[in-house]
């Protein structure tokens, strides 16, 4: 880890034991504990089960994509490959944003495909998730709306989400109607400044011409998995059943303290809080825990230091399983996980 990364990550771990802080305060860190004593402890090895049910969907994901894309992966392997994309997904800052790169990085050493073709394929994964999410968001809070009146936090939410996921549908859309454009003149502006970045041993025209042979076969990628239907329907599906088992695994953290909660409602909270991985914290570390408590407070009527500690079994089930069982994966692979 160099000097840069190194810095970064130490203030997002900061940042997010000072979020941690104030939540417990917020809520009272002795409620909290004292809900955690009292789970039971079956319950929770089946919040744990549950989350390993939506780690193999999303890695059977990743297969998929990787098989339109002429790259075989075993089953197993895609698993323990998918949980490296999401170890690193959990300790860089801006979540899928700054894991990405390892993600691609550790596909293309355990399958011997290029580089670009990983990284489409785990970017493939994470925008078709997009794609149920906002279902879920929308059928969730229509539902949620027949039965309650949409408190103004749970109408800001819903709102920004909507607005967000539009911006992104909307540049992805722009980038892709002038992907030939960027294919041909991006190289030539982005080679000139990598002799910046110590990459002065590169001729200029050399690097040029080989960062627009990987940006055309980036784009041909894409359009292979794009059309290539019965798979995408299959991602899609698959995509749909992770939600589903995290909805899953929520339900029964709550079940481990004695609180029945509606599902529908985690249907629709499960996507909106995760938004919050986007801000510059450790896979959202923090910023995602407090989010589900936010919105999860006002919508279920269960108290504030039992939803946070419920929220903490479910994390635990999402987010720390997945940092062990990837980190074991992306050391065993050979793979650095921070650059």
């Amino acid at each position: 880890m160099d000097e840069r990364n190194r810095r970064a990550f130490i203030i997002g771990g900061l940042g997010a034991i000072a979020v941690f802080a104030v939540l417990f305060f917020a809520v009272g860190a002795r409620g909290v504990v004292d809900s955690l004593l009292s789970a039971d402890p079956s319950l929770v090895a089946g919040t744990f089960a549950l989350a390993l049910g939506w780690l193999a969907a999303w890695s059977l994901m990743l297969r998929t994509v990787l098989a339109a894309l002429g790259v075989d992966v075993p089953v197993v392997r895609s698993f323990f490959v998918y949980a490296g994309a999401v170890f690193a997904n959990n300790v860089t800052p801006f979540g899928q944003a700054g894991g990405e790169p390892v993600a691609a990085l550790l596909i293309s050493k355990v399958s011997d495909a290029r580089y670009e073709t990983g990284l489409v394929g785990i970017a493939s994964v994470d925008v078709i998730n997009v794609v149920p999410s906002i279902s879920l968001i929308l059928v969730g809070v229509a539902y949620y709306a027949t039965t309650a009146a949409l408190g103004s936090r749970l109408e800001t939410a819903v709102g920004s989400a909507v607005a967000l996921i539009s911006a992104i549908v909307i540049v992805m859309a722009l980038v892709w109607r002038y992907h030939d454009r960027l294919v041909e003149r991006l190289p030539a502006v982005v080679a000139p400044r990598l002799g910046r970045l110590g990459l002065e041993r590169f001729e200029s025209e050399t690097l040029e011409e080989d960062l627009r042979d990987r940006l055309g076969r980036f784009f041909e990628n894409i359009e292979r998995v794009a059309t290539d239907r019965w798979r995408l329907a299959a991602v899609v599906g698959l995509s749909l059943c992770g939600w589903l088992f995290q909805t899953a695994a929520l339900t029964v953290a709550f079940a481990a303290l004695g609180y029945d909660v509606a599902p529908y409602v985690l249907l629709f909270v499960i996507p909106l809080a995760n938004l919050a991985g986007a801000a510059p914290l450790p896979g959202g570390l923090g910023g995602i825990e407090a989010a589900f408590v936010t919105l999860l407070v006002p919508t279920t009527g269960v108290p504030a230091s039992a939803v946070t500690a419920a929220v903490l079994i479910f994390r635990g089930a999402i987010y720390w399983m997945p940092v062990l069982i990837g980190g074991v994966s992306v050391s065993a692979f050979g793979v650095r996980a921070v650059r």
